[in-house]
C-alpha cells in the first residue's frame, strides 16, 4: 500500500508541474465516488463528491453534467439520428453505424438505459435541475467564483442498458457482462470558449482534468478492471498483488474495489465472473493488464491475449521515443464494449486484434494527455492516432501498409484497378489515402471542421475523421520535411499535453519547428474539400536548355516536388516551393536537389529550367514519394522513349 500511495503521489507531483505550466486557464475536478451493483437487478446507485475548481476568470452561475445512459432508450437523439441515416444509402449500403441500428427502438423496459439525480447539493444547499434528456442542467443558488473551489454532493442511481454501443451489459458478441463506460454524471467541460454541453448522440467526448477515487461494491464472484491503481491490491489478490495469485475469498456476498486514477478525464471499468487476468511489468515503465473473458476449453484465446500483453512491452520504447512519454503506472486491455473505445490508462476491446490493441492505446497520448474537443476536433484525435497506429503496425510487423494491398494484388494479378491504386499511393498509411480517394470519388465529401454529430452521413465523418486526419500528418511531412514533421509531434506533446489543444496550437508549434507558414494548409485541408490536383503540361528545349511546365489543376495549392531522370542513370530532385509557405522544405533524401523559386498560388502553370537537353531526359515525375494526395496521379509522369 505505501508504495503504491508514493507512486501515485510522485505522478500527481509531475502532473501539476505540467499543469502549472499551461498559458491557457482550464478547470480541475476531483471526484471521490462509492457505487453499489446490483448485479441481478442490472442497476446501481451511487454517492459523488466532486470538488469543482473554477480556475476561469468567470462567475459560474449554472454547471452541466453528461448523462450519457440516457441515450439509451427509444426516440432518443442516438437512436432517431441513427434510424434516420440508415434510410440513406451509400455505396448500396445503409449508413448508419452497424453497432446501433435500429436495436435502441427495441429495447424493453428493463434493457434501456438511464441515469437519475436523487439529489444535488451545492456546498450543503440543494440546487435545482433540469433534464434535457443526456445533458443535466443545474441552476445554481450562488454563483461559483473566479478562482475558487466548490464541492457537489450527489446521489444517484442508474441502469446499465443492453449492450448497444460502447457501454452496456451482457454483450452477445464477448460474453462480457458490464462494460462500463460514460456510467456516471460527467460535469461537462467548461473553457475559454465556454460551456460545452454535448448531447450524446454518435460521436467522442470532451472532459476536464482530475482526479478519481472510486469504490465499487459488487458481488463477491466478479472480478474487475478499470482505469487507474487498485489501492486495496492486498484484499483482492487475482494478479493485482502478486503475479498469479488468485481472486481472494470473502465472507461477505459483495466484494470492493477500489481504484484511484490521478490526472485524467474520465473512468471506465468493466466486470465479469469469468474475465482471466495477464500482468506484464514493463522496467521503468507501466505495468500492463490484460483482462479478458474466458472461453472454457479455447486455449487460442489465451494465446491470442498473452500476444497483446507481449506487443504491449514491445512496443511501447517505440511509441515513447517517436511521440513522447507514457506518464501513468498502468495500462488495462479490457475485453469489453463493441470494438474498440480509448479511456484513461485503459480501454474497452472486443477482441484481441493488435491493430485496435495499437490503435487505442496511441489514443493515450490524443486525447487522454492531449484532450482535444473530439466533438470540434475529431481528426486531431482520431487522425493522428491512426498516424501513429500505422507506424506502430509497422515497426512491430516490420512490414509497411502498402503490403497488404501488394499481397492483395499477388492473389489477384489481372485486378487493373488495385494496379492503379496501389501505383498512387504512398509506402506508409496507404490505406487512408485509398478511403480519401474513394471519399472524394462519393462526392459527400465535408470540411474535416464540420461537427462530428453534424456530418451528413457516417461515411463521411469516418474518413475524414481518421483517414484525411492521417494523411494530414503525413501530407505535413510533406511540405514542411518529414524530420520536422516528426520533431513537430514530440513538440507538440510537450507543450501542449494536459492541456486542451485546438488546431491553431498545433499549427503554431509547426510553424515553430519548421519556420515555414501553414495558415494556407489548415485552411484548405481543413475548412474546404477543395482538392489537389497537378500535371505535367508540356516540356520544350531553347538553346540547350529544357523547359518544363507544370499545371495546377486542382483548387488547392500545394508545394510541388518533380524529380527528373536522365538517360545516364542519374536523377535529381526539384522543389517548387509555395509562395504562401515563405520558405522551402530542406532535401530529404541523397538525390541532388534544387529549390526553385516559389510558385505564386494565383498562377495555375510554372516554369522551371534545366540546363540539359531534352533528348538526354527519360522521366519527369511529379511527388514519386505519392505523399502528397493528389487525386488524380495519371497526369504525374511522363516517360521519355526518345
Amino acid at each position: 500500500m505505501k508504495a503504491i500511495l508514493f507512486t501515485l503521489t510522485f505522478y500527481f507531483l509531475l502532473f501539476n508541474c505540467s499543469f502549472a505550466q499551461s498559458g491557457r486557464w482550464q478547470q480541475r475536478v476531483s471526484y471521490t465516488m462509492n457505487i453499489d451493483v446490483d448485479t441481478l437487478a442490472n442497476r446501481f446507485s451511487g454517492k459523488q463528491r466532486l470538488e469543482y475548481t473554477n480556475n476561469s476568470p468567470e462567475s459560474l452561475d449554472k454547471v452541466f453534467y453528461h448523462l450519457y445512459w440516457n441515450a439509451f432508450q427509444p426516440n432518443s437523439s442516438m437512436d432517431v439520428r441513427s434510424r434516420e441515416l440508415g434510410k440513406k444509402l451509400v455505396n448500396g449500403r445503409q449508413d448508419w453505424d452497424g453497432r446501433v441500428r435500429d436495436r435502441i427502438l427495441n429495447l424493453k423496459e428493463n434493457e434501456i438505459g438511464y441515469q437519475k439525480i436523487i439529489s444535488l447539493k451545492m456546498n450543503g444547499v440543494p440546487q435545482s435541475f433540469e433534464y434535457h434528456e443526456t445533458i443535466l442542467e443545474v441552476h445554481l443558488t450562488k454563483p461559483i467564483l473566479p478562482n475558487s473551489k466548490t464541492v457537489f454532493e450527489m446521489e444517484f442511481e442508474a441502469q446499465v442498458p443492453l449492450q448497444v454501443r460502447r457501454s452496456g451489459r451482457d454483450n452477445p458478441q464477448t460474453g462480457v457482462r458490464y462494460s462500463m463506460s460514460q456510467w456516471y454524471p460527467k460535469i461537462c467541460e467548461y473553457d475559454y470558449e465556454g460551456w460545452h454541453p454535448t448531447p450524446y448522440v454518435a460521436r467522442e467526448f470532451y472532459g476536464v482534468w482530475g482526479d478519481f477515487d472510486v469504490t465499487i461494491k459488487i458481488d463477491k464472484s466478479y472480478k474487475l478492471a478499470g482505469t487507474g491503481v487498485l489501492l486495496n491490491a492486498s484484499d483482492i489478490g487475482w494478479g493485482y498483488d502478486k503475479q498469479g495469485t488468485e481472486l481472494k475469498s470473502t465472507i461477505s456476498s459483495k466484494r470492493l474495489w477500489h481504484f484511484k486514477g490521478e490526472n485524467i478525464h474520465d473512468f471506465v471499468w468493466a466486470a465479469d465472473p469469468d474475465y482471466k487476468h495477464i500482468v506484464r511489468k514493463i522496467p521503468n515503465g507501466p505495468t500492463i493488464h490484460v483482462i479478458y473473458n474466458e472461453i472454457k476449453g479455447n486455449l487460442q484465446n489465451d494465446t491470442s491475449w498473452n500476444k497483446v500483453a507481449d506487443a504491449a512491452v514491445k512496443v511501447l520504447p517505440f511509441m515513447e521515443n517517436n511521440f513522447g512519454k507514457y506518464p501513468y503506472p498502468q495500462y488495462s486491455f479490457i475485453q469489453g464494449g463493441d470494438g474498440g473505445m480509448e479511456y484513461p490508462m485503459a480501454t474497452l476491446i472486443s477482441g484481441p486484434s493488435l491493430g485496435t490493441v495499437f490503435h487505442e492505446w496511441m489514443h493515450s497520448w490524443y486525447q487522454m494527455m492531449l484532450g482535444t474537443n473530439e466533438s470540434m476536433y475529431a481528426w486531431m484525435d482520431e487522425g493522428f492516432t491512426t498516424y501513429a497506429e500505422d507506424l506502430v503496425s509497422k515497426f512491430y510487423n516490420n512490414r509497411s501498409s502498402i503490403q497488404e494491398y501488394k499481397e492483395a494484388l499477388k492473389s489477384n494479378p489481372g485486378n487493373d484497378n488495385l494496379k492503379m491504386l496501389i501505383a498512387s499511393l504512398p509506402e506508409d498509411h496507404a490505406g487512408s489515402y485509398a478511403s480519401y480517394y474513394s471519399l472524394v470519388k462519393s462526392g459527400l465529401e465535408e470540411p474535416m471542421c464540420t461537427h462530428a454529430d453534424h456530418y451528413n452521413t457516417n461515411f463521411a465523418y469516418s474518413i475524414d475523421a481518421y483517414s484525411k486526419g492521417e494523411i494530414f500528418l503525413e501530407q505535413l511531412g510533406y511540405i514542411i520535411g518529414a524530420p520536422f514533421r516528426d520533431k513537430v509531434l514530440l513538440e507538440y506533446y510537450k507543450a501542449w499535453r494536459f492541456k486542451h489543444p485546438n488546431p491553431s496550437d498545433f499549427f503554431r508549434i509547426a510553424e515553430k519547428v519548421s519556420g515555414i507558414q501553414l495558415d494556407w494548409y489548415k485552411e484548405y485541408w481543413i475548412h474546404s474539400v477543395k482538392t489537389i490536383d497537378y500535371s505535367i503540361d508540356s516540356l520544350w528545349e531553347e538553346e540547350g536548355v529544357s523547359k518544363i511546365r507544370i499545371r495546377r489543376i486542382g483548387q488547392m495549392p500545394m508545394p510541388v516536388d518533380v524529380q527528373l531522370s536522365f538517360k545516364d542513370g542519374t536523377s535529381e530532385m526539384h522543389l517548387i516551393p509555395l509562395n504562401l509557405m515563405f520558405a522551402a522544405k530542406q532535401k530529404e533524401n541523397q538525390l541532388p536537389t534544387t529549390v526553385e523559386d516559389e510558385w505564386k498560388w494565383t498562377h495555375p502553370t510554372y516554369t522551371f529550367s534545366i540546363n540539359r537537353t531534352l533528348k538526354e531526359l527519360t522521366k519527369v515525375e511529379i511527388d514519386p514519394s505519392k505523399r502528397m494526395a493528389d487525386v488524380e496521379q495519371k497526369n504525374n509522369l511522363l516517360e521519355l522513349n526518345w
